[in-house]
């Protein structure tokens, strides 16, 4: 807590500097982020009072007020372990707004509509949480499906516990696409990215260094074309990253977006050249490869879906798949994913 009290001194010293709104956009942000770390540490000094209360009224050794310390106490130590738990999510981007990134692999059609399935389930899980999605950009399948879609999710720790998502996503089913109806495995890839801040000097970008192309935005035909070109390209010339935003709304907003999709990328790549340097440091460097699921969904021959990182599991894949995934999220993160 301290050292969010600290954070916080400095933010406000930056919000009552000279200057500090002659750019509106990082003004923004960073008058979000103060205002997220006062709740925060309120609510943590609200809590702390509430203990030392609960504890003086103990040390009294009055039986009399047993009545009304027993069900506090109850409700203190509930709180504290909630509490404990989101102190797990402590990444020095865990409380941002987050960047999710599907795309079918391996399987055809069966993948497309796998990552059409995995679209619904976490725009649900995001829906439970009160969270805000917006999709960015979507790339359909010739036959049905989706061959990837990038969303922005909305809402305090949504990176947090969407990075226990990231890798390879499974499904094993009877094909609906099979004329003979035989079992299928298919494959999607999810990543998560947080929403970096404009000033995070890990994600800054050199103007000189991109190539924006402007185009129409590609939709269902008849009214839905786009009869103005408002997509927007964005190729980041030094790493050959490309990000697209197409959906339905100005140039301008597109441009924005795909500027936040490009910065969660590049601090994504640097973050994995670190982490890479340091395996190889530690001799335990392994090339990931494509097919090492993190997770199955199994709808036949048997109900079952399985996290091969924790072997957290449940029978119940229709509640999975509805968007029921808290449990598996804090078996990563208390593994120390």
């Amino acid at each position: 807590m301290p050292g969010k009290e600290a954070r916080l001194a400095e933010l406000d010293s930056r919000i009552n500097g000279a200057g500090f709104w002659n750019d509106p956009q990082v003004a923004q942000q960073v008058s979000k982020s103060a205002a997220g770390l006062r709740n925060e540490t309120d609510d943590w000094r609200g809590f702390e009072r509430r203990f030392h209360d609960a504890l003086e009224l103990a040390r009294l050794g009055d039986e009399s007020l047993r009545a009304e310390l027993d069900p506090e106490c109850t409700a203190i130590e509930q709180e504290l372990e909630q509490r404990s738990f989101k102190a797990m999510l402590s990444g020095p981007y865990d409380d941002d707004d987050a960047i999710l990134a599907l795309h079918a692999g391996a399987g055809g059609v069966d993948s497309m509509d796998w990552t059409g399935m995995l679209l619904r389930m976490f725009l649900r899980w995001a829906e439970r949480r009160g969270f805000t999605t917006e999709i960015l950009d979507t790339t359909e399948g010739e036959e049905a499906g989706i061959k990837s879609v990038t969303i922005a999710v909305g809402g305090r720790y949504a990176f947090g516990y969407l990075r226990s998502e990231k890798g390879v996503h499974r499904l094993v089913r009877l094909s609906p696409f099979d004329s003979a109806h035989r079992r299928h495995t298919s494959f999607a890839l999810v990543e998560a990215l947080p929403q970096v801040a404009l000033d995070d000097a890990e994600a800054l970008v050199d103007p000189a260094d991109l190539k924006v192309d402007v185009f129409r935005s590609s939709g269902a035909g008849g009214q839905n074309v786009q009869k103005n070109a408002t997509a927007i390209r964005i190729t980041h010339l030094p790493t050959g990253i490309v990000v697209t935003c197409q959906n339905e709304r100005s140039q301008t907003q597109n441009r924005e977006f795909a500027m936040r999709i490009l910065r969660a990328r590049l601090l994504q790549l640097k973050q994995a050249e670190r982490d890479d340097e340091i395996a190889v440091l530690r001799g335990e460097y392994t090339k990931a490869e494509w097919g090492s699921q993190i997770r199955s969904y199994v709808l036949h021959p048997y109900q079952m879906v399985k996290d091969h990182r924790t072997e957290h599991e449940t029978s119940n894949t229709q509640a999975v798949l509805d968007g029921d995934l808290d449990a598996f999220m804090e078996a990563y993160l208390r593994q120390g994913g």
